[in-house]
């Protein structure tokens, strides 16, 4: 096995916005030479798997603009500085849907786009889910709340209804 490391030799960040900043890093690569990578810094994201006490499935609606369509997909959202991911993904739930959880379990992380993005994502599992509140979105953020069974969200993913990839690789982490 070998050690395929790059050596950051120069870190340069070419933009900064609120979300994430883009950088340009001088590298060196493990035969000597050098390259440069273009990458994002994220602050990293949590998705919840949140299933209500009849087990049925919060998925939501909403439109993602850098594909410019609507997708269907779990629980989710950014971490806020410092925030530990337990925290967000409950602020998350509540938020996004009005319903909490008293059963969370942490069950693994994603790596969302390893290419191009440091973005990590927790996975949490939210039991027993129940509705407590109206949901409390971001000015600029709509999006449905929907509930589905089991069956019918594996049936959406394997005709292709569900293509974002942190609803798929949660549901490959919990081997339905």
């Amino acid at each position: 096995m070998h050690d395929f490391e790059e050596k950051p030799l120069k870190e340069s960040r070419v933009w900064q916005g609120r979300l994430l900043d883009v950088w340009q890093d001088e590298v060196l690569l493990p035969n000597g030479k050098t390259a440069t990578r273009e990458y994002i810094r994220h602050p990293g994201a949590v998705v919840i798997f949140a299933t209500t006490e009849q087990g049925e499935i919060l998925m939501e609606r909403q439109f993602r603009y850098p594909a410019r369509q609507s997708f269907w997909e779990l629980p989710a959202g950014k971490l806020e500085k410092n925030e530990d991911p337990l925290k967000a993904a409950q602020r998350e739930l509540l938020e996004e849907t009005g319903f909490a959880s008293e059963n969370w379990q942490h069950i693994g992380k994603i790596h969302i786009a390893i290419g191009y993005s440091d973005e990590i994502i927790h996975v949490f599992t939210a039991q027993n889910a129940h509705k407590i509140a109206p949901q409390h979105l971001d000015e600029n953020e709509f999006l449905n709340v929907h509930l589905l069974s089991k069956p019918q969200l594996k049936e959406w993913i394997q005709i292709g209804k569900i293509t974002d990839s942190k609803t798929l690789s949660v549901w490959a982490l919990l081997d339905f």
